[in-house]
């Protein structure tokens, strides 16, 4: 069939896909049973200029290879991005030809039984922004014809990854208290319709004490660091974990442990404390256990909510602090 045609088949399928990361898969899986490889993938860079296969479609009998293929390091696709610079593709009709020239990248190959490739490149701004490619070239389609459909797929995967990034950022926003990057109301109630109710769960309620004498002494500037240093507390003390890190209000900040054992639980409250005191951050505290869902996780928290105020009422008797300049 005209290339054209073909790619314009695939454009009208991928794009009826609900997201971009599915537009993405689609057109992958498109591309690899058209052109009859065995696999179809896409490699991003990141930061640390290290790549990781992001999205992979593999063929009936194909072994998946993308969980295998994060964090390589920059050495190990370096001669492909030296063709990409100059705005070159990656073909090679058999991975012997690469032995001696490129034994890094021959024995990442070779240990994924790829004996044929055609790799090119995606710009953004005349930068490098990743790669895809397909591999094992079927015997009756040739290079020249896999490279030019490659090719002119790429604008596609560039504008997918692109308004892909502007979703992610977005969610983030939606779903982030923006002082502390822990998740906000809108993430709990997402979080918990995901909980196990079977399953034990952990409810951790924090308030940040002395925050308003915080504000008005030091000022808001002040105020946020303090409520930074209380959620870093959080972190340092759960984030380890499956479990979810919220800030629900002002002051108020909350973990659900799903799956967490009553022991375990109390030796993270420990370390919370721990790591309170070394920040000189005052937080009241109130936690529950449950072994399942007898009751329901709404219920929990409010009783969490409930220890939280009796050990506020404790810290301002045993401080003499008066709760109206708190």
């Amino acid at each position: 069939q005209n290339l054209e045609t073909l790619i314009n088949e695939g454009l009208r399928i991928a794009l009826l896909a609900p997201t971009p990361d599915q537009s993405i898969e689609v057109m992958l899986e498109y591309l690899g049973k058209t052109l009859h490889g065995d696999r179809t993938y896409i490699f991003e860079k990141d930061e640390r200029g290290y790549d990781n296969n992001t999205y992979e479609w593999v063929a009936d009998g194909v072994v998946p290879e993308k969980e295998e293929l994060q964090n390589l390091p920059p050495e190990v696709c370096a001669h492909w991005y030296k063709k990409f610079q100059d705005n070159r593709c990656v073909v090679i009709h058999q991975l012997e030809d690469i032995r001696e020239k490129d034994p890094i990248l021959y024995e990442v190959l070779e240990k994924q039984s790829i004996h044929s490739l055609v790799v090119v490149p995606l710009y953004d701004n005349g930068k490098v922004i990743a790669f895809f490619g397909l591999d094992n070239i079927a015997e009756n389609i040739s290079f020249e014809y896999t490279q030019s459909m490659l090719q002119m797929t790429g604008y596609f995967f560039v504008s997918s990854m692109k308004q892909r990034n502007l979703v992610r950022k977005l969610q983030e926003i939606s779903f982030h208290d923006q002082l502390t990057k822990l998740g906000n109301r809108f993430a709990l109630e997402d979080y918990a319709t995901q909980v196990d109710s079977r399953r034990s769960i952990g409810v951790v309620f924090c308030d940040i004490t002395g925050l308003k004498r915080v504000n008005d002494s030091q000022g808001h500037i002040a105020g946020d660091k303090f409520i930074m240093d209380a959620s870093e507390c959080l972190k340092n003390a759960f984030g380890d974990q499956n479990n979810g890190l919220f800030r629900i209000g002002g002051d108020e900040l909350l973990v659900l442990c799903p799956e967490m054992t009553k022991k375990m639980l109390k030796e993270k409250i420990s370390d919370l404390r721990s790591y309170m005191a070394e920040a000189n951050v005052t937080m009241a505290i109130g936690y529950v256990w449950k072994p399942d869902a007898s009751a329901s996780l709404d219920e929990v928290m409010t009783e969490a909510e409930m220890w939280m105020y009796k050990d506020k009422e404790a810290y301002y008797k045993r401080t003499g602090i008066d709760r109206r300049v708190r």
